[in-house]
């Protein structure tokens, strides 16, 4: 670990372990909405492993940008709203023009965007936020540092070439069975 300015910096293997972790629990969170909402599994994402890496690479971004802010919690909620809020209007907006299908759509809700996002999902990001910063994160860093160097290697490794064939095989055959996109 290097610490820049009073500011601890991790190795790369926290950052790729914490990206696969936020990545699963979006999967996770996802495909349990639909199933409580739907009565049935539905593998959400342009994927088709158990990740969504929107939610990872969005907790690494709020991660960077947040730490300066870990004793404001209104301005962690905020910042994370806004932030997470422009990701997936960005996003979707990406995945329309890229494929030609909508993977989610808030048309029908209050003070939507678009049908990219809407006033709802904006106040979750925000409460994800705090969630991150004030207990995902602790628990993570916890856990991380409790695991032997190799192992956390090995993990890196096959989940990167996990992700990686299937982000290749998803690219020419995207995930867009019935339930998923609109």
């Amino acid at each position: 670990m290097i610490r820049v300015k009073g500011m601890k910096r991790e190795s790369f293997d926290y950052y790729v372990l914490l990206f696969f972790l936020v990545s699963c629990l979006g999967w996770i969170w996802e495909v349990g909405i639909y199933l409580v909402r739907e009565g049935k599994f539905v593998n959400r994402g342009i994927l088709s492993g158990p990740w969504l890496p929107i939610y990872g690479a969005g907790a690494l971004f709020l991660y960077l940008l947040l730490r300066p802010f870990k004793r404001r919690p209104l301005s962690v909620f905020l910042i994370s709203m806004t932030v997470c809020s422009l990701l997936e209007y960005l996003t979707g907006f990406f995945l329309e023009r890229a494929w030609g299908v909508r993977w989610w759509d808030y048309s029908g809700m209050f003070l939507n965007l678009g049908g990219h996002v809407c006033l709802v999902s904006s106040l979750l990001f925000g409460f994800g936020g705090l969630f991150l910063v004030f207990v995902l994160i602790p628990v993570y860093s916890g856990l991380y540092h409790k695991i032997p160097e190799k192992g956390r290697l090995a993990a890196v490794l096959i989940l990167l070439g996990l992700f990686v064939m299937d982000a290749a095989h998803s690219a020419d055959f995207p995930n867009i069975g019935r339930g998923i996109t609109y």
